[in-house]
């Protein structure tokens, strides 16, 4: 009961923001509240709820991480590539694809734990990598798959809940236990508050912020895989802005740009939020350019009120 009404106080903004928009959708179309559609909603926000979490983490840590989309269109297009391609089995084929994302985000940790370059040049640096080894790989073509055993890792159902949903559910749960639970979530919080306290706390600073690029290069190639999955296709091109859905999520939810504050329960508001206007805004017919319109707006405002926070608690 604690932990729900912990939930409800310090999410209370989002959540007042993200019931009005369910009220006004569900009396401009009668189609939103049905369960077909609230399934789609849950299936379309999957892929960004991945890279949300990880990106949580980052900017709790006081970085960004501009590579996500990317390493979500390579690990699909590679992972596919080898099944359709290399004719190598599902399962290794999977791990591998794993493999080469999380290196991904491990390469973007090491290099900025090591060589003091900033994060927004490392990431944006791997995002043109990370893309290019996709295109490279598939000739800048789409790589079709027809193997049911692996596009059902995508489209399949667990009764009525499509298995992107539950894997979404999965890795919110981890993160939960990473972030409140262990000495990990801690030092993440140390280290985006204050960095030189943190290090003359003998807080491994380079580990922390490996391990946290690590698992932001794992979820994003877990993305890729499941989404290339359902495209039942593997496709270089896609994800294009992937990362622009994630930071909004993570700011829209509370998550401060300045590190050191901020929840995943905010972040997992600000993906169903990202992704009901999305939603609405396609069921009302509304041209989809105007969703970036939407997504920009959100985001403005989403940091205007972070940084309006911080100076009253400054002056308070």
């Amino acid at each position: 009961m604690k932990n729900f009404l912990d939930f409800f106080i310090n999410n209370i903004g989002i959540l007042i923001a993200l019931i009005l928009i369910c009220i006004i959708l569900a009396f401009s179309t009668p189609v939103f509240l049905t369960q077909d559609n609230m399934l789609s909603v849950l299936r379309q926000v999957s892929t960004n709820m991945c890279l949300a979490l990880g990106m949580t983490l980052i900017i709790m840590l006081g970085g960004i991480d501009l590579s996500v989309g990317s390493i979500v269109a390579m690990a699909g297009t590679l992972t596919v590539g080898f099944i359709s391609i290399g004719e190598m089995g599902i399962i290794p084929a999977i791990l591998l694809g794993l493999l080469i994302g999380t290196l991904c985000g491990a390469a973007n940790g090491a290099a900025i734990a090591y060589t003091g370059i900033p994060p927004f040049i490392v990431t944006l640096a791997m995002m043109m990598i990370a893309r290019g080894i996709g295109f490279i790989y598939s000739g800048g073509q789409s790589i079709r798959i027809f193997d049911d055993n692996f596009t059902t890792i995508g489209t399949g159902y667990l009764g009525v809940i499509p298995y992107p949903v539950i894997y979404m559910f999965v890795f919110i749960v981890v993160m939960l236990i990473i972030v409140n639970r262990t000495r990990l979530g801690t030092y993440i919080y140390a280290l985006g508050g204050n960095r030189e306290a943190a290090r003359l706390s003998g807080i491994p600073i380079k580990r922390v912020e490996i391990i946290v690029y690590t698992i932001a290069g794992f979820l994003a190639a877990f993305a890729g895989i499941v989404l290339a999955a359902r495209m039942y296709s593997g496709q270089p091109s896609v994800a294009q802005g992937y990362e622009m859905d994630a930071i909004a999520a993570c700011v829209l939810g509370g998550i401060s740009m300045s590190g050191g504050i901020g929840r995943i329960s905010g972040t997992i508001l600000g993906v169903f939020v990202i992704g009901i206007i999305n939603n609405g805004l396609n069921l009302l017919g509304v041209n989809s350019f105007w969703q970036l319109v939407a997504k920009g707006v959100i985001i403005f405002l989403a940091v205007y009120v972070d940084i309006l926070k911080r100076k009253r608690s400054k002056s308070a």
